[in-house]
């Protein structure tokens, strides 16, 4: 597992947090975020493909992509409530992973390697839909 570090292919045409092809989910603390990821490199997900996201990471560098949100553009969802969701729980102390899952069956794995842990919230971001999955 590698530390998050936000990229451009991340963001949306106006620059919001937008990781098309990836599951973002909230875990409660570090050592639930860490018993996540080690979870789910037991289940075949590959350590670079899993990013941990600190609540600091999350409110410095993610959730100030919400900045241009109230721009009148239309917007395919509602990429920017979802981020301030995120800001929310990193308030509360609990930390995020990114995990790379561009498609249903990667997703479902991922999903499946939690099962117990407890996740938070978690959502796949897919082209112009968040789809929630916990």
């Amino acid at each position: 597992m590698q530390n998050f570090e936000l990229r451009k292919d991340m963001l949306s045409m106006t620059g919001q947090f937008y990781p098309t092809g990836h599951i973002v989910m909230m875990l409660p603390d570090a050592n639930a975020a860490q018993a996540a990821g080690r979870a789910l490199v037991d289940a075949g997900i590959a350590e670079g493909d899993i990013s941990l996201i600190t609540p600091e990471l999350m409110m410095s560098q993610i959730v100030r992509t919400v900045g241009n949100s109230d721009m009148p553009l239309p917007s395919a969802g509602t990429e920017a409530d979802t981020v301030r969701r995120y800001a929310q729980y990193a308030s509360q102390g609990h930390y995020g992973l990114l995990v790379r899952a561009p498609d249903n069956d990667d997703s479902e794995r991922v999903m499946a390697a939690l099962r117990g842990h407890p996740v938070s919230h978690a959502q796949k971001y897919r082209m112009l839909v968040i789809e929630d999955l916990a």
